[in-house]
């Protein structure tokens, strides 16, 4: 049965295309897989009431175990988490300084950050910064930052500082996180980790961090939700943002009970297992590209250090008759559509991440793999799309949205 013909896929309810994720956990694509727990609690709670600080009274308890911290709670998104705690580092519990936010006068509002971590998520990361009010202090350069310069960062304006965890910052050059840490302590500056994306729920806030922020919709596989972890003074300044900005950024019931159920999952999982799983998916890719006229195909751990591996996927347009980001277009083009991790397409290569995978769908994504390029192969001539006409041709699409 074809991924179309699922008489239970809601998707096709809604006319929507069944895409395959091999990109990874995306916001754009839904993030992850909630695991059943999640779901479960979510339709329960849905049909009752609640008193949601009490939710979020067990929320932080379920928090705190998970991650080692002394509270936490749960908010729109990691985005929503990061704006959140730099409002509380400005604000503290001052309740008339958080209605008068993103005024942030009178108020220390600087916040360095590398500008190695000044990228977008989809956003940029910068602009979750100043939804407080603050002002971002770029600290280094895109490849470089040094301590000093970190130090000199911090002044008597320094409300709180950020570090970013993420396979979209460079990678190399930068402040390791515990010098970050070191510094910012000498110095009374509560250190801030965007860490949307880590597996590691205990290791920031063990390191010295004063909140750890996380996704409770990609790895955790919860609902749409941030988690806000650390310290109980700071965590609470950031709780009462929601009597402010962070009105905006509220969650429901739902979310805030999915979160739970999503932690409690995690810590009951079994890792091993699934890693196993998704190696037998990256094992069938290389099989099927093997000796395939102009791919070569390497298995890679993830560059933050999470228990997961991708296969990259290098593209000689000239032998194998197409662009990497051409391939990746036909890909997600095609019949059922598979959606590739295509960040760095540009440079020859794209990447197959096996861990939002449904049961049998690495096969159809090897199917996918093999018809595209043999498609490649007979074609008249080379399918090579200038980068910059593909990456114009998206703008194009975003501005023409809903239609």
């Amino acid at each position: 049965m074809s991924t179309n013909d699922r008489p239970s896929d809601i998707r096709a309810r809604l006319g929507l295309r069944p895409v395959i994720n091999v990109s990874g956990t995306m916001t754009s694509l839904g993030a992850s897989i909630a695991v059943p727990e999640t779901v479960a609690i979510m339709g329960e709670i849905l049909t009752q009431w609640t008193e949601i600080a009490d939710l979020q009274r067990a929320a932080s308890r379920a928090i705190a175990q998970a991650t080692g911290a002394e509270a936490g709670f749960v908010t729109a998104s990691c985005s929503a988490a990061v704006t959140l705690g730099v409002a509380a580092a400005m604000t503290g519990t001052d309740l008339l300084a958080i209605e008068r936010l993103p005024d942030a006068s009178g108020l220390k509002s600087e916040v360095p950050v590398l500008a190695g971590h000044m990228v977008s998520y989809g956003a940029p990361v910068e602009q979750a910064i100043r939804l407080a009010g603050a002002r971002v202090v770029p600290v280094g350069q895109a490849t470089s930052a040094h301590a000093y310069q970190l130090a000199g960062a911090i002044g008597p304006q320094t409300a709180a500082a950020v570090y970013v965890v993420s396979h979209h910052v460079v990678d190399h050059g930068q402040i390791p996180f515990s010098t970050f840490v070191e510094i910012c302590r000498s110095r009374g500056v509560p250190v801030v980790v965007d860490a949307a994306s880590e597996y590691d729920l205990r290791g920031f806030v063990a390191q010295g961090a004063d909140l750890a922020l996380y996704s409770a919709h990609k790895f955790l596989g919860g609902p749409t939700a941030g988690i806000v972890a650390g310290r109980k003074e700071l965590v609470r300044a950031a709780y009462l943002q929601n009597r402010g900005i962070g009105r905006g950024m509220k969650v429901g019931k739902e979310s805030i009970a999915g979160t739970i159920a999503a932690l409690d999952a995690w810590a009951r999982r079994d890792h091993a297992a699934v890693r196993a799983r998704e190696g037998r998916a990256l094992a069938l890719w290389v099989e099927t590209l093997r000796e395939r006229a102009g791919i070569r195909a390497e298995i890679l751990p993830d560059p933050t250090g999470n228990p997961l591996d991708r296969l990259k996927v290098s593209v000689d347009p000239e032998t194998a008759r197409i662009s990497a980001w051409d391939l990746v277009d036909r890909l997600a083009a095609g019949d059922p559509p598979v959606i590739a991790r295509d960040h760095e397409a540009e440079r020859g290569f794209f990447y197959l991440d096996p861990c939002n995978l449904h049961p049998e769908e690495e096969h159809v994504v090897a199917r996918r793999l093999l018809d595209e390029l043999e498609r490649a192969r007979g074609a008249n001539e080379p399918i090579v799309t200038p980068f910059p006409e593909r990456e114009r041709a998206r703008e194009a699409g975003l501005s023409r949205w809903p239609d």
